[in-house]
């Protein structure tokens, strides 16, 4: 049975499944195993020459196929056809720019009477349906890069921590050459997913338009078929390489089957040929690593008869895009909601944010000296602050500060002991202590004012003994000292009972 008749009773059904049943072009491309943009074009002929369902019974195949492709030399046999070379046309596909129209243009222009585009198209799809699997999808040339971990880890002692450790392995291929290069990581934290990235651009000496990761929570927080939501780390570092990450879709193997025959040929030709190797370290192990990829790069692939490497310069090379003058520089970033005290926390240490942002949402960019924090009506940072690795400490501007809280700057700790000095002993020994207790005084004035204005509520008896037992305590904050006030008893101790005596009470002299 010749493929012309083959076609044109194909055509017939997506016909009558367009015409007679109604379905969609999509559904058509399904139940016909074909293109819905090839569904498409036959209906578009179809209607062109006038037709309609049910078909004429006098309309024979032959004559069939005369109304559909006039262009084809008015029904000339296809066995007298030129047959087009197509590992050529598969082989120019990976070529920038260069479509299968392009490519069918070319050909017609040097054989007239031969085939139109639609029979064009299927027998190249035909052709390429018989390929082995690795070698069936076409990748442009520089267009696109995809990157993975492998499966199997490699074993190293970590001699510092005395312990056997297990390397994951990250791979990055390149689409239209198989260009591969991997590197073992101490994890597959985002930190070293991003560097992975890096390394391997730097290798390839250049970028690609697109990278394909599979669906990894290091690069894609919440996988989606139409949309997915990219980590903002991720999506920060592909801006400033200007390429376009498109991870591979949810259940779709084939969106990632050249990554996964890389990790594979990886697995099997580097992790295999490590198995009985040693190490004792990661930098051992990456050595080790770039010298097997020499041997896998520059390895002839059978069913091409020539090298990634030989592939790379004549593709992928001249494709890819320069690399930036500076190199990214990795940051994380968290979603905060800023305090009543307008400071923000990251790794347990608080900065300031300007106090108008009080409970409102604010993006955190912590890169490894800095500390930037934008909100959503800003596009500029709103605040900035060196990185600090202290916990439980504030990073404080005053020009966050709202006026009355500035004026509060002008306090300052030998005045605050003073004051409390002149309620009592006890009074001044807390506030000593408070003091004592930040590594920055300042950050201690708000808890120290506000027991200092106690003193214009209760009784100075009263402040002295909440004081002491504070104290004792180690109640060195402004709520503590409040609740001991309101459930100390109004009347008590006469004014000349000594107060209670204890062997944590050190006196003022020591925090002075």
């Amino acid at each position: 049975m010749t493929q012309e008749r083959l076609s044109m009773r194909k055509i017939k059904e997506v016909l009558r499944l367009k015409w007679d049943k109604g379905l969609s072009n999509r559904a058509i491309a399904r139940s016909c195993r074909i293109s819905h943009s090839t569904v498409s074009e036959y209906v578009k002929r179809a209607e062109a020459a006038g037709l309609q369902w049910p078909l004429p019974e006098e309309l024979d195949e032959q004559s069939l196929y005369v109304r559909l492709f006039p262009e084809d030399g008015r029904g000339t046999p296809a066995s007298l056809q030129a047959l087009p070379d197509w590992e050529h046309i598969r082989e120019e596909l990976k070529k920038r720019n260069v479509t299968l129209r392009l490519l069918w243009v070319e050909y017609r222009e040097a054989h007239s009477d031969g085939y139109g585009y639609s029979q064009y198209c299927n027998l190249y799809r035909q052709y390429v349906s018989k390929l082995d699997p690795p070698m069936r999808l076409n990748h442009k040339a520089g267009e696109k890069l995809f990157v993975d971990y492998a499966g199997d880890t490699i074993a190293y002692f970590d001699a510092e921590h005395e312990e056997l450790r297990s390397a994951p392995l990250f791979v990055a291929v390149l689409g239209a050459s198989s260009y591969t290069f991997a590197e073992a990581q101490l994890s597959q934290e985002l930190e070293y997913w991003i560097g992975g990235h890096l390394r391997a651009f730097s290798y390839f000496g250049g970028l690609p338009e697109v990278i394909v990761p599979d669906n990894l929570k290091q690069g894609v927080k919440h996988p989606n078929l139409y949309e997915p939501d990219l980590n903002p780390t991720y999506l920060e570092m592909a801006q400033h390489y200007g390429v376009v990450v498109i991870p591979a879709r949810v259940k779709r193997p084939r969106d990632k089957s050249k990554v996964e025959v890389g990790v594979q040929v990886v697995e099997r030709w580097i992790i295999a040929r490590l198995r009985n190797e040693t190490f004792f370290s990661l930098m051992g192990i990456n050595r080790r690593i770039a010298e097997l990829l020499t041997e896998l790069n520059d390895r002839p692939m059978p069913h091409l008869e020539k090298s990634r490497r030989q592939l790379f310069e004549e593709l992928d090379r001249p494709a890819l895009q320069p690399l930036p003058s500076t190199p990214y520089e990795f940051a994380i970033w968290k979603i905060a909601r800023v305090n009543i005290d307008y400071h923000v926390e990251f790794e347990k240490h608080f900065y300031s944010v300007p106090f108008e942002l009080i409970h409102q949402e604010v993006r955190i960019r912590a890169s490894e000296h800095t500390i930037q924090i934008f909100h959503a009506s800003k596009p500029q940072a709103v605040a900035l602050h060196p990185r600090s690795r202290v916990p439980g400490r504030y990073s404080t501007q005053i020009a966050h500060m709202p006026p009355n809280h500035q004026k509060a700057v002008e306090w300052t700790p030998e005045r605050l002991r003073r004051w409390a000095d002149e309620i009592g002993p006890q009074t001044g020994q807390l506030i000593g202590a408070i003091l004592a207790s930040r590594t920055h005084p300042q950050q201690a004035f708000r808890s120290c004012l506000g027991i200092l204005r106690l003193s214009s509520e209760y009784p100075q008896r009263q402040m002295e003994i909440a004081c002491q037992i504070a104290c004792q305590s180690k109640t060195l904050n402004y709520q503590g000292v409040k609740g001991f006030l309101e459930h100390l008893p109004q009347a008590g101790r006469s004014e000349n009972d000594p107060l209670p005596t204890h062997e944590n009470i050190r006196g003022n002299s020591y925090y002075q």
